[in-house]
């Protein structure tokens, strides 16, 4: 598919609108960038400049359950906070959406209005590029809900679908495609597990008018089994959607096609990892990210598998890396570059500066790890790295993180994603 001049502006404007949001004063500090880490239900602001990753003072804000996941507004500086207490409370009913407003210059967040109250837990969020809607999906049970959102940046209630949504199982991501006329819903599906059969996985799409959801396709190779998507992200101008594999460690590549319908078999299919032969218990794709030039393509690989050395849980091995992909400009096909160890266990998250020149990755927890018959815990840790001109990283420098009050579950420059 080519793509249309219409289609080539609308992927320009939004473009601009990110550089302009995360260009702007808002996004610097003292002349260092501005980050955002998620620990538990607190949200904090931190400066990032060089080998240095600094707190600001005073910058915490906190929600009513553990931070899932951020989103920013595309044409103004609010940020959008969903929630939940699914893994951390036995009540298993605090799950919101919490505006913040992003103030010029300093970057300080200040609660707009109250949280928005959800069924369930959001796992993640997004807003489609006119800035009138939020679109929320839940894991379990694998949901989808679209919320308009006000003049002063407050999310409504869910507007009222008609029909039968295909949701899948376990959705894990919701993003609108570059048109902003289909939303996909990325379901990771599960592995086999205690006697339970694998829930395959797929990608859901659906025609998206004012909010209203239409079911479109499903994207599922091989029925679903042996196909576990995490997260996707889109190429900034051509027509490629390329998707972290949780379940099989992958990247794969999909083609939008006329009609914003998805190639039904991915176009590639790469190896996330430096030594794919040596998969141990617990190794699995996390986040994805690709450059705002759209020559790289950025995913983490995440393990945290335990065993037993006389009686104390320790690290069994395995890849905690970034894997660097070079993308081929005229077919879309990504090449592994790198694997570099980020020197912490199980990043869930990373973020890529709005110049395009610094990457900072977010481990979940500390991780006790042996050596010999010695066993040293690894903090939950901040590691920051430079992004050169060839696409690699080289490591800068890195700070611990004290995840008492939660697991550290995003981080982002702005503007947020």
């Amino acid at each position: 598919m080519k793509t249309t001049r219409r289609h080539f502006n609308m992927l320009a404007t939004a473009s601009l609108a990110a550089t302009a949001f995360g260009g702007g004063a808002f996004a610097q500090t003292g002349g260092n960038m501005t980050l955002y880490v998620a620990v538990g239900p607190e949200l904090t602001q931190y400066t990032v400049g060089g080998a240095t990753i600094a707190p600001v003072e005073g910058s915490t804000v906190s929600v009513p359950a553990a931070i899932q996941y951020v989103w920013q507004h595309p044409k103004k500086p609010i940020a959008y906070v969903a929630s939940s207490n699914r893994f951390t409370s036995t009540t298993d009913d605090l799950h919101h959406i919490t505006a913040f407003a992003i103030a010029p210059g300093s970057g300080k967040l200040t609660m707009i209005g109250q949280p928005k109250l959800l069924g369930s837990r959001p796992i993640n969020i997004s807003v489609d590029q006119t800035g009138d809607f939020l679109l929320v999906a839940y894991n379990g049970p694998a949901n989808i809900t679209v919320h308009p959102i006000g003049a002063d940046g407050t999310v409504g209630d869910a507007v009222k679908q008609d029909g039968k949504l295909d949701t899948g199982v376990y959705a894990h991501q919701v993003r609108m495609l570059p048109s902003n006329r289909t939303a996909l819903l990325v379901t990771r599906g599960n592995d086999a597990a205690g006697g339970k059969p694998e829930d395959p996985g797929a990608l859901k799409l659906f025609a998206f008018n004012k909010g209203k959801l239409t079911n479109k396709q499903s994207v599922a190779p091989g029925d679903g089994y042996g196909f576990g998507p995490r997260h996707v992200d889109f190429h900034p101008n051509k027509p490629w959607v390329y998707v972290a594999m949780e379940r099989e460690n992958q990247l794969q590549t999909f083609v939008i096609g006329p009609g914003d319908r998805l190639s039904p078999v991915p176009a590639f299919v790469k190896t996330t990892l430096a030594e794919p032969g040596k998969v141990r218990p617990g190794q699995v794709a996390g986040a994805i990210h690709v450059s705002r030039d759209g020559r790289f393509v950025y995913l983490s690989n995440r393990a945290d598998g335990k065993t037993d050395l006389n009686g104390k849980k320790v690290f069994v091995g395995g890849e905690n890396s970034i894997a660097v992909f070079a993308i081929d400009q005229k077919t879309g096909e990504p090449k592994l570059v790198q694997t570099l160890d980020t020197q912490s266990y199980h990043v869930r998250t990373f973020a890529i500066d709005p110049t395009g020149k610094t990457l900072v990755a977010a481990s979940v927890a500390p991780m006790d790890v042996a050596s010999g018959a010695d066993v040293s815990t690894t903090a939950a840790t901040l590691s920051a790295f430079a992004i050169g001109a060839d696409g690699k990283l080289t490591f800068t420098g890195k700070r611990s993180v004290d995840t008492a009050k939660g697991a550290m579950f995003w981080c982002g420059f702005p503007p947020l994603s």
